[in-house]
């Protein structure tokens, strides 16, 4: 990973804000989803995506909440084109509903983030009895992104632009369970580590974007799939840990990255030309950055692949 401030191979380092890595760029005529969009690196993607002419619509678990930052954008960028609408990850039910309502308004749709995401919460289960960081981060991304496949296909063919699907991981994937996934511990209770169990659910998120990758790649289609880590930020991602938001609050001006700043990867690798047919790659700091071992198993991207497709079966 690139050192705070240093700029790498794209001309762009860990203080880049999101403005200045799309500095320049027309997306007009593009339309994008954006997961949890109501707050922090989500709502900072919506404004920059909006600001440079993307049709954003906000996948929102609240849409009060959505509605309001969709408003504050307005005030800053009248011509700006947002929807807001509702998706629970946490629900197959919500994301199975959100997929048909977008599919069925006609929208074009060129680029998915999966942003999306909850950290260390103390053991729960999903609507779907999941284990919840699991069913949000990883799960529910990856059936929201099959459900919407189609329309990308579609999309990348009829205006015959890339399309980019944008997973927002982090390097917490780095610190996870020793087997990387523990496909048949997924809901087991007794040996559940909430901080593993995050860097779990976010070594899916890579894994998923480079079977993603593979299958484009084997079938032709324009689309590409990479996977970011965003950067230390200070979102309300760490509602669950107060000793963590403690230590964040304490030395962060040091080295912590700001709201624009952690935006910035996702809006790089979702619009810049620079990553224009890179596909399969983990991206820090708007750089190409290496992710563990574990992450680049093809195996294991295969194998989570298989057991996503079961669980997301329709019952």
């Amino acid at each position: 990973m690139w050192l705070f401030g240093l700029n790498g191979a794209s001309g762009f380092s860990s203080s880049s804000t999101a403005e200045q890595v799309t500095q320049g760029i027309d997306a007009t005529g593009l339309t994008a989803i954006v997961t949890g969009a109501s707050s922090g690196i989500g709502a900072e993607t919506t404004r920059v995506l909006a600001m440079r002419g993307v049709h954003v619509v906000m996948a929102v678990r609240n849409v009060k909440s959505g509605a309001e930052v969709k408003d504050s954008i307005l005030k800053e960028i009248p011509q700006a084109k947002i929807d807001v609408m509702e998706l629970d990850l946490g629900s197959m039910a919500s994301v199975r509903k959100f997929a048909a309502e977008y599919n069925s308004t006609g929208y074009p749709l060129n680029i998915l983030i999966n942003n999306a995401g909850v950290m260390a919460p103390p053991f729960m289960l999903s609507q779907d009895n999941i284990e919840l960081q699991f069913a949000t981060n990883h799960l529910g991304h990856f059936l929201l992104t099959n459900l919407l496949i189609q329309n990308l296909k579609d999309t990348a063919q009829a205006s015959h632009k890339e399309g980019r699907i944008v997973n927002v991981s982090s390097m917490g994937h780095r610190f996870t369970y020793r087997e990387g996934i523990r496909f048949d511990k997924i809901n087991d209770k007794d040996s559940y580590t909430a901080i593993l169990a995050y860097g779990q659910s976010k070594l899916a998120n890579i894994l998923h974007a480079n079977e993603l990758a593979r299958h484009f790649k084997e079938e032709g289609s324009e689309i590409t799939a990479n996977s970011l880590h965003p950067g230390a930020i200070n979102t309300n991602l760490l509602r669950h840990q107060n000793l963590v938001e403690g230590i964040v609050n304490w030395i962060g001006k040091y080295f912590i990255k700001n709201i624009p700043q952690g935006a910035a990867t996702t809006c790089y690798v979702a619009l810049h030309p620079q990553v224009k047919g890179i596909t399969g790659e983990y991206f820090a700091d708007s750089n190409i950055a290496a992710p563990t071992s574990q992450a680049k198993d093809a195996e294991l991207a295969k194998k989570l692949w298989d057991f996503s497709l079961n669980l997301t079966k329709p019952q």
